[in-house]
């Protein structure tokens, strides 16, 4: 069962934690490599998560966040140690009193739910990162868990508006990962074949 009274800030905090090995583990020699967000090549993924990073601290202390620039965050040699830096901020900002509370101005939503978006890049893309760079990437369950909500009920919206792919539908015996990214219009199989 879903723990909804745990704080956005412990999940955030758990998926930094899983998320920092997998971004020092990239090479800049793999930037150019595909990913299973398929828009994105690995250099763009890292800065478009950099990017989520950057602006879900601002919304989580109910300021406008800048969605429209596209900063090149891996221009700094140093950007491993200051995505680390960053996500660290992240959980810091969610854990502020009153995070949670209320409706994000700049997006019209519960917090909580602002919140658990920041949690759902921080973990899908991850993922992605870690199948394009040939190595696997399993969450916490308890992360898992808190997003399977979020993407059941965010996914119609997301779809139609491209954030999401059409749903895959998920193997026989899929975990409950595995059931989310299908959600997402990721086949976790197809890509899971390819890790070497």
């Amino acid at each position: 069962m879903t723990n909804r009274t745990q704080p956005i800030s412990e999940l955030l905090g758990t998926a930094a934690a899983q998320a920092a090995p997998v971004v020092r583990g990239i090479a800049d020699d793999s930037f150019a490599a595909p990913t299973p967000c398929s828009e994105y090549d690995v250099r763009a993924l890292l800065n478009h998560l950099f990017h989520v990073v950057v602006n879900f601290q601002a919304l989580a202390a109910k300021q406008p966040a800048d969605f429209a620039s596209n900063p090149d965050y891996l221009a700094d040699a140093d950007w491993r140690t200051r995505f680390d830096a960053e996500t660290a901020k992240l959980v810091a900002a969610w854990a502020a009193p009153g995070a949670e509370e209320g409706v994000s101005a700049g997006m019209g939503l519960p917090a909580r739910t602002v919140g658990s978006m920041a949690l759902l890049d921080l973990t899908v893309h991850i993922w992605d990162l870690a199948q394009a760079t040939g190595r696997s990437f399993e969450p916490d369950p308890d992360v898992v868990e808190n997003l399977a909500e979020l993407v059941e009920q965010m996914a119609p919206t997301a779809r139609t508006m491209n954030v999401f792919g059409e749903e895959v539908a998920p193997s026989e015996g899929a975990s409950a990962f595995e059931r989310l990214l299908a959600a997402t219009g990721r086949n976790p199989r197809d890509w899971a074949a390819a890790v070497h």
